[in-house]
Parts: C-alpha cells; structure tokens; sequence
C-alpha cells in the first residue's frame, strides 16, 4: 500500500510491479473482441452485401456486455478445480473467446447471416466474462491506493487491444481474406492466456458467498447497507454526464462548423486517442501521489473546463490549431477522468463479492453513455452550438457536489 507521504521510490516500485503489468496485459486481451462484433464485422458484412437492415439489427449482440451482472454471481460464488478463484474461470473463458472468435470468422454473412449472429453472440457472451473476472482480479490483487494506476493501465491496454482490433483488422482485411483476419486475431488471446497461467492469484478473502442465493443477494445487501449508498449510485450516474453528452455531438459539431472529414479523422482519431492514452497514464501516477478523493475532484473540473473548449471553438470556426488544442485537452481529461472513475468503482467493491458488485457498477456507469447522449441532438438543435456545450459544462457541477459531501468513500485517506 502506498502511504500520502508516497517517495519515487515507492512510486516507481509500483509501476514497473508485476501486478501493473498484468493490469496492462489483461486490459489488451478485454478490448481486443469488442470490435470484431462492431466495425470489423459490419464491414466484413458490407463487402458481402448483407442488406443495412439486418447489418443494424446485429448491434443486439453487445447485449451481454450490458446484462453481465446476471451471471456474474457465479464467479463469486463457485471456484474451478485449477488455478483459484479468479485465474480458474479467466483461463476458460478466454480460452472458449478464443475459439469463437476463430469460429465466427469460418462463418459466411452471405450465406448464413443467422449463424454469424450466433457466433458474433458467444463471442461477446465470453468476452463480457472476461471483462467480469479481469476487473475482479484487479480489484483483489491491487491495494486500494493502486487501483487508480492499474485502471489507467488496464484501460490503456484496452484501447491498445481495440485499436489492433479495429485499425489493424481493416487493414489487413486489404491484404488478406476476414477468415485470416479473425483466425489471427483469435490466436492473439494467447497472450492472456498466458497471462493468465504466469500470474498469481489474487488471496482469497474470508466471508466469500456460500451458496448461490448468498452470491446473488448479499451483493445488493451488503452495498445498500452503507450510509450513503444512494449518493455513490448517483455520483457514479453523474460524474461523466457532461462529458458523455459533449462527446455524442462532437463529430456532427466539428463537420458542421466546416471541419473536413479529413481534419477529423487526422486530429480527433488518431491525434485524439494518444492524448488519452497520455491522459490514462498521467492520471494514474497523479492518483498515486494526491490520492484518489483529489484526483476525482481536479480530474472532474478539468473534463468541465475542457467541455467549455468545444463552446469556444464554436466561436472561432474551422481553426486547425484550436481544434489541436480543444481536441489535446478533452482527450486528456477524459483520460485522466476515466483512470480516477474506474478506480474509484473498484475501492467501493466488498471483495468478497468483487466480480458481482463490479459488473453492477459498471454497468450503470454505461447508462449516461447510452441514454443521456439520446437527446443531445434535440438539446443542440434548441440551444445552438454555444449554448448546448456551455449546458454540457454546468451538468457536471452537481456531481462533484456530491463527491464534496462524501469525502470517506471516495479515499479513505481524505478524511472526513
């Protein structure tokens, strides 16, 4: 655990730790298969000329991405035969992703558009698994002033595993058939596996469910036990809204304020996503040294502030260099946000109900991404460009409202 008076000793000791690694690692093997089921099949789809509609109808795979709370309690509750409680259940389900993803690609969208859609589902069904029994694992194998470093890392990796999914699958789709595409990506989750076999497992904690009605319920019990509870759900729902609403307009903003394409591609893409990546890696080291109830707080303002950029540039118009600068710091402060919100959610699981509480929390804080970014183009249309990214500033004021009442759950070493 490190202490607030933190040396760089510690600090690096921590970084290059072999736990940090495995955060990365396991990060990479998560976001790997959520765009093979996305871009990468809908263009595979496209070429074969399967019809826009049914293409549409495919978004219903992602589904066990959202409803993965439903069996998570079982990770909690039974324990494999090998390699523990954790590394058990993460060995076979990447091994099982890892023969769907080949799988899927043996498929035909032409010929059997049905049976794809099957395999495109059991690859998200035992990709969100993963995801469950990574972020339990790290959960249990990080200290609780280390969550905010292994949530930067862990989501760095996860960027990296979706860009060579996404980036690198289309591109090799130029060279080589989609069959070679998902065979080869497929054989890419050796490399969590492997992980997975070389790292050790997480201690048990004492107080694990002893039956399967004990996983399901003493999850939800236990958290709504704790004073407060209502306010975690609501600063969990509320902490990222602004952010999240901003970002669902931001291309339809930047192309109709005479932005190209080409402008967007070049500078919110691919320049965009290393300012996260810096932002991801900047914020954990930052959580290690002021600790997380700070962090959340100079982190929240400053995805605020960087909001307001977008009200700015409206203002200035097709200005490349402005675009760089507003583009610079909302990426960075999305990362930065997004390592402190993550290990945030992990320091409120009970662990011995890690992997269920953090598939809950975890999918409400998927909730602003997908219901409150309906409306924002009705709020765009009524309040103009200015207007709609000044709205998006102020909503994130009331959740850090509630972080400033709530000091003890949000880092123990705050006070309060």
């Amino acid at each position: 655990m490190i202490s607030s008076r933190t040396t760089r000793a510690d600090t690096l000791r921590v970084i290059v730790s072999t736990r940090m690694l495995v955060a990365l690692v396991m990060g990479f093997s998560c976001g790997l298969p959520l765009l093979l089921t996305l871009s990468v099949l809908q263009a595979w789809m496209t070429l074969e000329g399967v019809d826009l509609a049914t293409i549409g109808l495919f978004a219903l795979v992602q589904l066990p991405y959202t409803l993965k709370f439903v069996w998570a309690p079982l990770t909690d509750r039974f324990q494999l035969p090998f390699l523990g409680r954790r590394r058990g259940w993460l060995l076979v389900f990447q091994i099982a992703l890892m023969f769907a993803i080949i799988g899927l690609g043996l498929t035909s969208p032409a010929a059997n558009p049905w049976l794809v859609a099957l395999c495109a589902l059991l690859v998200t069904f035992f990709s969100a698994s993963q995801d469950i029994v990574v972020d339990a694992y790290r959960r249990e194998a990080l200290a609780d002033d280390e969550q905010g470093l292994g949530a930067s890392l862990y989501v760095n990796g996860y960027r990296f595993g979706m860009l060579l999914a996404g980036g690198g699958g289309l591109i090799l789709a130029d060279f080589a058939t989609f069959q070679t595409v998902y065979l080869l990506l497929g054989l890419t989750m050796l490399i969590g596996i492997l992980t997975t076999l070389l790292a050790p497992e997480p201690p048990l904690t004492a107080g694990t469910p002893r039956s399967l009605r004990e996983a399901v319920i003493e999850p939800f019990a236990e958290f709504f036990r704790r004073g407060g509870a209502l306010w975690i759900l609501a600063f969990i729902l509320l902490y990222k809204l602004g952010d999240s609403m901003a970002s669902a307009m931001t291309t339809p903003f930047l192309l109709d304020i005479g932005f190209s394409m080409s402008e967007i591609g070049a500078v919110v893409k691919l320049f965009g996503f290393w300012a996260t990546v810096a932002g991801g890696l900047i914020g954990g080291l930052l959580i290690l040294r002021i600790g997380l109830y700070r962090a959340l707080w100079f982190f929240g303002l400053l995805q605020a502030f960087s909001t307001a950029g977008f009200a700015v540039l409206a203002t200035l118009g097709p200005n490349g260099s402005a675009l760089a600068i507003v583009i610079a710091i909302e990426n960075l402060s999305g990362g930065l946000g997004t390592a402190a919100f993550v290990g945030f959610m992990a320091t409120l699981t009970d662990r011995r109900f890690t992997a269920t509480q953090y598939a809950l929390l975890s999918s409400l804080m998927g909730v602003p991404r997908v219901l409150a970014s309906a409306p924002t183009g009705f709020l765009a249309e009524g309040l103009g460009w200015i207007g709609f990214f000044i709205f998006c500033t102020l909503v994130a004021i009331p959740g850090l409202m509630i972080l400033r009442h709530f000091k003890s759950w949000a880092d123990p070493r705050a006070g309060g």
